[in-house]
């Protein structure tokens, strides 16, 4: 095959972004994404500037707008973002911070040179990244004497630098920037109420006394005000998250220290503090660092999972608490157990990378793993008894994880082991092919159904397994429940395709592969009376909670069994419902052939040459193909009268009672 002919690539084939083009056509490189969630980082780039403002003691408030145009502003009342001159650099401020990526303030933050000590902006991309992505970008910073403006449309300055004196009752302090970000650099720019929301409250929580007020604007014009503030930071969120589940009193411990990550590197400050209580039912872990929620944890994490895995498992040993041989305590069993939040700052971060999700500082990890070790080994002394809760429940967790993944196990390899003589299903009758574009699985009621169609069947292609008595009701039971009936996962077993799950579940199931069905039909087959109705729609609701893509693609039937038997001299005749009944019964009254007309009898009781002609001919059965509405409609039902909705279930009964009367007088 020729190959397709390219264009030259030579010396003129390299080119370079400039200026906004920079961000505008890679913004992923800056925002980690160019979808909403790159927009969403955007915002925080210039919210993290006005809390680090904020966090130096200028200021104590911040206001986020988002206008219903889409359109954001951040406001705060600190020094006022410098936009004039700037001698050393030989051009104004408002290029640098707006214009030039890596230009900025806080490079020297570990220097005390630095305008700020601790920072959650340090790159100096920020502020720049966001009015390159931005249709507009607007700038008024307020010194307490003057007001300096600025404008920004498409990534590009508008005009020149507007200043002008402040009058007396107009001075104040602070920087008001209002942008919209741009669709055609963001694939959306809907940012939800939900995410201003949520990373307001995080920046309250680890900034004590930084109030933040939230403004949305509907769609009519008017404005929903939020506001969160946190006096003792972390320690007050931890409250909250426990409620009234705490089991222990929340800890607060602060650090202060020095140190590098590299014996020929400087030092550099860190502070932290650690807040957390136990809960059995309310499990929260995050990890914050100048003022940035680490997401994917880095340094911060590492050292609480080695320091409280070290801890409890050496209170464990102390205390006697192990059985004889036993394996020690992972981290998995403490965070189930604890609400654990840590705020640190640093004056040197190594971000994983600009969205700040994890940080990777290996003297931050080293310092917060030994200072927790030490304190959770005096917490332990000094309250003995809420160590031993602590402990007790860690172990607690432990030993059901392990029985939890030994039932997982045990799940995993019976829905994938194979079929054969070591790993048999009780009472299956298999066939001869291995063919599944061929083979049909019935699935019948009870023992004596299994004998009739096992000696009516072609063995060839046929394969049998009886249901005993009535199925789980698969709508209403838990996974947990569901995959306990040895019925269902030995049914799950024989199709070889595993289970389609909604939602979490614990246990390492095998996953939906319709390609690994080993079956072409899946035949239900029960008796035409009230028992085997409910059977049938038993199983269909199975099908229908576990296995819906099976019914979606044609590969579950019903057998219909005949309802009459109408005998004469010759033959015996079937009838599947009423009308055909009254149909055969008229042509041979028509005829003059006497006739004996019997309701049909169960399965159990047919002759094998009936159960082949009526039920298992592929020439000659009936077999109803069950849709998705069919499988619905039976869940319907079950839920209507079996579920937890009264009212609907008295609904039910109030429209449909009348018909079920005749039946009801029977009783």
């Amino acid at each position: 095959m020729a190959k397709k002919q390219t264009a030259a690539y030579n010396d003129q084939s390299i080119t370079s972004l400039k200026g906004a083009d920079r961000v505008r056509r890679r913004p992923a490189v800056i925002f980690g994404s160019d979808g909403l969630e790159g927009c969403e980082h955007s915002v925080f780039e210039i919210v993290s500037n006005s809390v680090d403002e904020a966090r130096e003691g200028f200021g104590s408030e911040i206001i986020i707008t988002a206008y219903n145009d889409r359109s954001v502003s951040v406001e705060d009342f600190g020094r006022g973002i410098p936009l004039g001159w700037n001698e050393g650099e030989g051009r104004y401020n408002w290029e640098l911070v707006y214009c030039e990526l890596y230009a900025g303030g806080k490079y020297d933050n570990n220097s005390g040179d630095s305008a700020y000590e601790y920072s959650l902006g340090l790159n100096g991309l920020g502020a720049c990244a966001t009015q390159y992505a931005s249709e507009f970008f607007s700038v008024r910073s307020y010194d307490g004497d003057r007001l300096s403006e600025m404008d920004f449309k498409g990534g590009e300055p508008v005009g020149e630098l507007r200043v002008r004196e402040l009058s007396r009752g107009e001075r104040r302090h602070g920087t008001v920037q209002r942008w919209k970000p741009d669709i055609s650099v963001f694939t959306d720019i809907n940012i939800p109420k939900e995410y201003y929301l949520d990373m307001l409250k995080r920046q309250a929580v680890v900034n004590s006394g930084i109030k933040f007020r939230f403004r949305w604007q509907n769609t009519d014009g008017s404005f929903e005000e939020s506001e969160f503030f946190y006096e003792n930071g972390i320690a007050d969120y931890v409250e909250e998250l426990a409620g009234d589940t705490a089991e222990t009193k929340t800890a607060l411990w602060h650090l202060e220290t020095k140190g590098r990550d590299r014996a020929d590197m400087s030092d550099y400050k860190l502070k932290c503090d650690i807040a957390f209580c136990m809960s059995k039912t309310v499990h929260v872990l995050e990890y914050y660092h100048c003022s940035s929620y680490l997401e994917h944890g880095g340094s911060p994490e590492r050292a609480v999972r080695n320091a409280f895995t070290y801890a409890i498992d050496k209170r464990l040993k102390a205390t006697g608490k192990y059985n004889k041989n036993e394996s020690k305590i992972t981290f998995a069993d403490v965070e189930d157990c604890l609400i654990l939040i840590t705020n640190s700052f640093s004056t040197q971060t190594s971000y994983a990378n600009q969205t700040k999700k994890a940080i990777t500082n290996s003297f931050i990890a080293e310092a917060m793993t030994a200072f927790m070790k030490e304190q959770l080994e005096i917490y332990f002394a000094e309250n003995p008894a809420d160590a031993d809760r602590l402990a007790g429940q860690v172990l607690i967790n432990k030993r059901s994880r392990e029985n939890a993944e030994s039932a997982r196990l045990n799940l995993k390899k019976k829905l994938s082991g194979t079929v054969d003589a070591a790993n048999r299903i009780e009472k299956f009758v298999s066939c001869r092919s291995k063919d599944p574009d061929r083979r049909e699985l019935y699935i019948v009621e009870g023992d004596s159904a299994l004998t009739s169609c096992k000696l009516g069947r072609n063995a060839e292609f046929q394969a049998i397994i009886p249901v005993r008595g009535k199925t789980l009701n698969c709508l209403k039971a838990t996974y947990d429940r569901i995959f306990k009936s040895d019925i269902i996962v030995d049914l799950l077993k024989l199709l070889g395709c595993g289970v389609e799950i909604k939602g979490k579940v614990k246990g390492d199931i095998v996953p939906f592969d319709l390609n690994s069905l080993r079956w072409a039909k899946i035949i239900i087959c029960t008796d035409a009376d009230e028992d085997g109705f409910q059977i049938r729609a038993l199983i269909l609701t199975m099908f229908y909670r576990l296995l819906p893509t099976l019914i979606d693609e044609g590969k579950v039937y019903i057998a219909e069994s005949p309802l009459y038997e109408i005998t004469t001299k010759g033959e015996t005749l079937f009838a599947y419902n009423e009308p055909e009944k009254a149909e055969i019964t008229a042509d041979l009254e028509s005829r003059k052939v006497k006739y004996v007309l019997q309701r049909s009898k169960g399965l159990g009781e047919n002759e094998p040459d009936m159960m082949w002609k009526t039920t298992m001919n592929p020439e000659s059965r009936r077999l109803i193909r069950v849709s998705k509405a069919d499988a619905e409609a039976t869940a319907y039902i079950f839920e209507t009268l079996l579920g937890d909705d009264i009212d609907e279930r008295k609904d039910y009964i109030a429209k449909h009672g009348a018909e079920y009367i005749s039946e009801a007088d029977a009783y």
